[in-house]
């Protein structure tokens, strides 16, 4: 049963991706018209915005024209502006009241304006498939006020307004109707009536070339959106009646050219693995395939055909590489058992001496490392103790660890001097080994009684000192020569003195050569700086701290070297 279901689940996604080309190139066809459809609403909008303003500048300019030719028109303007201009501010004020509408009846009723207003009906008639209104106004620079002259009467409209009506503009409206230009204004305005507009207006000026009034004409931009609605949505239809065929097709092709090709190399592969699990029998199921597109399809079938041959060769040389590994990690896993069972783990190690307080840590680059660490009693008031990082890594480096640890320390339990213990180990080490290798050792006796230390130095790092109520500083000796370097040589003997509270900090190269990513050392400044934080700390947690601080600097970045550290603070009888 879990092998039908996961056959049923490969299925249902084989069916998933022959669509996925499909799906990306319709999201991509729709995100295009979109993105077309609503840049060509915009063009749309200001083409016809463009288009009918010109109609309604056309407009304008006739009715312009008609009242130009109209005699005693500029009469009729300085009676109505006269008439408005003499009204008491209070009457004008409500324009809609009896008494102010009383002012400027005699116009409406007189002969010329009847007229007048037939002409403008006519103009306005011309122009209704364009413009919202066609009408004759002047502005009252004074009250900041445009004043309506003549709005010819139209059955569609709601409302006219009458001669005299007047509306509140600003400064900004007022400079621009009367620039030192005759050209037509197209401004857009909003009205509470109509909402927003695009309003022509077409000065007309008197003998004395004095603008005294204006042919407007107003087009409301719902005009504009619904004429750009209309072409956006046909071209929108037509666009994607397109895309669609245009879909149609490449799903066709794609089904012939694309995804019945991938579906017969995923059958393919799907047998092979089939057949593989079953009996582990090899059969040509992608050189049986016979796809022939002549493009990176038709390729991949032939290389596919090409690995299931090479894939045999492959696993029977991955069988013998995966048992040699097996071999290796094995042996490996038992050298660095045997290295680790060679240093001291046990803490405390000497649970009933008060003397000292010990901890050491030796962390290998490797499975197996050439750092080391000793430390033993001597005898009841002396202890040993050793730090030694031998050149190379890997298996030859822990081997030759080894053997000088037990070198070091057999001399050094026959109560030689550090000095001497090093001459004869050199002495030994040279007669026997036959490889290249050498070892730098710093070798120190602690007497628990007098806590002086008697130390060599064999080309070893410098240990680190604290005194009491002091801070940690490198103790800068003389360096005496390797171990195993060359025979015949002597070795330099240093004492100092560890009063009750201080503390010794031994350590080997992979510490302040600890590299980050950026290949910047650890160093020894940064080494100092972690050991001052460890006042009042246990050996323990002194090696932690200063673990801690080299993890947070190096981050990321590999272990290139062995690091090993031991910490051992003085308490005194």
């Amino acid at each position: 049963m879990p092998e039908v279901k996961q056959k049923r689940n490969r299925k249902k996604k084989r069916k998933s991706l022959s669509r996925a080309m499909l799906r990306i190139f319709v999201t991509a066809v729709l995100v295009i018209l979109t993105i077309s459809t609503i840049l060509n609403w915009r063009f749309m909008r200001a083409g016809v915005t463009v288009l009918l303003s010109m109609s309604g500048s056309n407009a304008a300019v006739g009715l312009k024209q008609t009242v130009g030719m109209s005699d005693g028109f500029a009469v009729y303007v300085d009676e109505v502006l006269g008439t408005y201009q003499q009204i008491p501010d209070d009457i004008r004020n409500d324009m809609d009241s009896e008494e102010y509408r009383a002012y400027f009846e005699p116009f409406e009723r007189s002969a010329f304006y009847k007229k007048l207003n037939h002409v403008l009906e006519n103009e306005n008639d011309q122009f209704n498939y364009v413009t919202k209104d066609v009408y004759l106004a002047m502005y009252d620079r004074d009250r900041m006020t445009i004043v309506y002259l003549l709005d010819p009467r139209d059955s569609e409209k709601e409302r006219n307004c009458k001669v005299g009506e007047w509306e509140s503009v600003d400064q900004e409206e007022i400079d621009a109707f009367f620039k030192d230009s005759e050209d037509t204004l197209i401004y857009r305005n909003s009205s509470d009536h109509y909402g927003e507009l695009i309003t022509i207006a077409d000065p007309i000026t008197n003998d004395a070339g004095e603008i005294i009034a204006f042919a407007m004409s107003d087009i409301p931009l719902a005009f504009v959106n619904a004429a750009s609605l209309v072409f956006t949505i046909l071209y929108a239809a037509v666009l994607a009646i397109v895309i669609v065929i245009v879909i149609l097709v490449i799903r066709v092709v794609m089904q012939r050219r694309l995804v019945k090709p991938i579906r017969e190399v995923s059958s393919a592969a799907e047998q092979y693995a089939i057949s593989r699990a079953d009996s582990g029998v090899e059969k040509n199921f992608f050189s049986r395939l016979n796809i022939q597109t002549g493009d990176e399809l038709e390729e991949l079938s032939q290389v596919m055909a090409d690995m299931e041959q090479e894939i045999a060769v492959y696993e029977d040389n991955l069988t013998k590489a995966a048992a040699e590994e097996e071999r290796i990690q094995t042996e490996l896993g038992l050298a660095t058992a045997i290295q680790i069972g060679m240093l001291p783990q046990i803490f405390p190690p000497y649970p009933e001496r008060k003397e000292f307080d010990i901890y050491a840590v030796m962390d290998p680059a490797k499975e197996v490392g050439g750092d080391f660490y000793d430390f033993f009693l001597i005898d009841d008031t002396h202890l040993g103790l050793v730090m030694a990082d031998v050149s190379g890594k890997g298996i030859p480096a822990a081997l030759f660890m080894m053997s000088s640890m037990i070198v070091i320390n057999n001399l050094a339990s026959e109560g030689y001097s550090p000095a001497e213990v090093l001459r004869r180990a050199n002495e030994k080490i040279c007669s026997s080994a036959k490889v290249d290798m050498f070892v730098t050792v710093w070798f120190g006796i602690l007497d628990l009684r007098t806590g002086v230390v008697t130390s060599a130095n064999a080309g070893h790092e410098y240990p680190a000192v604290r005194h009491a109520g002091g801070q940690y500083e490198l103790l800068r000796t003389k360096h005496s020569f390797v171990i195993g370097g060359m025979d015949g040589m002597k070795y330099r003997e240093e004492a100092f003195t560890l009063e009750p509270g201080s503390s010794l900090f031994l350590y080997t190269d992979g510490v302040a050569e600890a590299t980050n990513a950026q290949e910047q050392f650890y160093g020894y400044e940064r080494m100092l700086a972690a050991l001052n934080t460890t006042e009042g700390m246990s050996a323990e947690e002194t090696l932690r701290t200063v673990r801690e601080d080299v993890d947070r600097f190096v981050e990321e970045a590999p272990q290139f070297d062995d690091l090993t550290m031991m910490c051992i603070t003085y308490k005194g009888c």
